[in-house]
């Protein structure tokens, strides 16, 4: 890259400089004589290059890639197919935004897709086919609605248990509700030889976490309420079954759905988010007992996550609250107060109080002996 009038290569800050303009502003600079062209990729056309990125990621798993298409479809859909990415602006980028609103998806939802289309953009960027993403300014950051929060009481739960047709089922819903597994991934990988019965913990296996450095694995305590669901499969489990859920392991079995007609079996209403608000009552509740730390390495969370998307304020809460027995004597004894004031607003024995009080000599205040920096002596 040279100077045209110079003859001269630019400095190695003003070449970085040059190589980061956006090529409209690289094409003018070009035309007045300033710098000489660049040999540059062709730039893809926003189709070619999502579908070219979607099919160079082998590794990623299938709900993953089923997201993406779905991304790819909503981009192509409102851009179009023949938009190349560096004619793609931070004003199409928020238009994209507003068009996914209008189609009546969550704002968690809007966000997991500009998240998906940044990705797209970055990795261009990375491959030098144009600079600057128009998606980086756009919001995509994990999105909590707390409106969505339910807590499912023990005494749901086990109406839910009780309209649970089979022992599998009964145990799958435990998994979720008490053993705060997420359903289906963790609680399909589960196999009998991951549970110790010895010492009163299995093992637990997450393709969510597996890139992590724990590499997904995690120790979860056979809990109470937990036991004897998970003994019962055991007891009728055939002699060398590997996986503790058997019956419901073909791809084509809907869990949500059939978990929303056992809710509706047992007499309730389907609450949102079925089985992550299974995970988020059971470390909401766990956290009452135990240390935040221990009830993330259960769980298989960190603690930012936890207190943004898990923990919940339950009614139990404000009832323990309003129940705290250490404000009972100050909470009576103003109300004994209150039932002395009279109808000017003294209390009731302010008056003899008054009357009898003997007049103070002192019209004067005392003098107080000045005192510095150094402790008084003793004595």
């Amino acid at each position: 890259m040279k100077h045209y009038t110079s003859g001269c290569s630019p400095k190695n800050a003003t070449a970085e400089w040059i190589g980061g303009l956006p090529n409209t502003v690289r094409k003018r600079l070009v035309r007045v004589g300033l710098i000489e062209p660049q040999e540059q990729l062709e730039v893809p056309t926003l189709a070619d290059w999502v579908d070219r990125y979607i099919r160079s990621r082998s590794d990623i798993k299938p709900n993953t890639l089923r997201n993406m298409l779905q991304v790819q479809k909503r981009l192509i859909c409102f851009l179009g197919t023949s938009r190349q990415l560096d004619e793609i602006t931070p004003g199409d980028a928020e238009e994209f935004r507003i068009y996914l609103k209008g189609q009546g998806l969550s704002e968690g939802t809007i966000r997991r897709c500009c998240k998906r289309a940044k990705q797209f953009f970055t990795a261009a960027v990375k491959k030098k086919l144009f600079s600057g993403n128009p998606f980086a300014d756009i919001k995509c950051g994990n999105y909590s609605n707390p409106e969505r929060f339910y807590y499912i009481s023990p005494e749901e739960a086990q109406a839910v248990l009780d309209a649970c047709p089979d022992a599998e089922w009964r145990l799958i819903f435990a998994l979720c509700r008490f053993g705060g597994l997420r359903c289906p991934s963790e609680v399909l990988s589960l196999q009998w030889q991951d549970i110790d019965w010895e010492r009163s913990r299995f093992t637990v296996h997450s393709s969510k976490t597996e890139h992590h450095d724990s590499g997904g694995i995690r120790h979860v305590p056979i809990f109470p309420e937990l036991y004897s669901h998970l003994r019962d499969c055991f007891e009728k489990a055939d002699p060398g079954t590997k996986f503790v859920i058997t019956r419901y392991r073909d791809t084509n079995v809907n869990l949500r759905t059939q978990l929303m007609r056992i809710i509706r079996r047992a007499g309730l209403t389907p609450w949102p988010k079925l089985f992550q608000n299974l995970r988020s009552t059971r470390e909401t509740e766990l956290t009452e007992r135990h240390p935040l730390h221990v009830i993330c390495a259960w769980i298989g969370n960190s603690q930012p996550v936890a207190a943004k998307h898990y923990l919940q304020v339950t009614e139990e809460h404000f009832r323990k609250a309003a129940q705290n027995p250490a404000q009972y004597p100050a909470a009576l004894e103003r109300i004994g107060l209150q039932e002395e004031i009279g109808d000017d607003g003294e209390l009731a024995f302010c008056g003899p109080l008054r009357n009898n009080a003997a007049p103070c000599e002192h019209t004067e205040p005392l003098g107080i002996p000045p005192r510095g920096f150094e402790p008084l002596s003793p004595g």
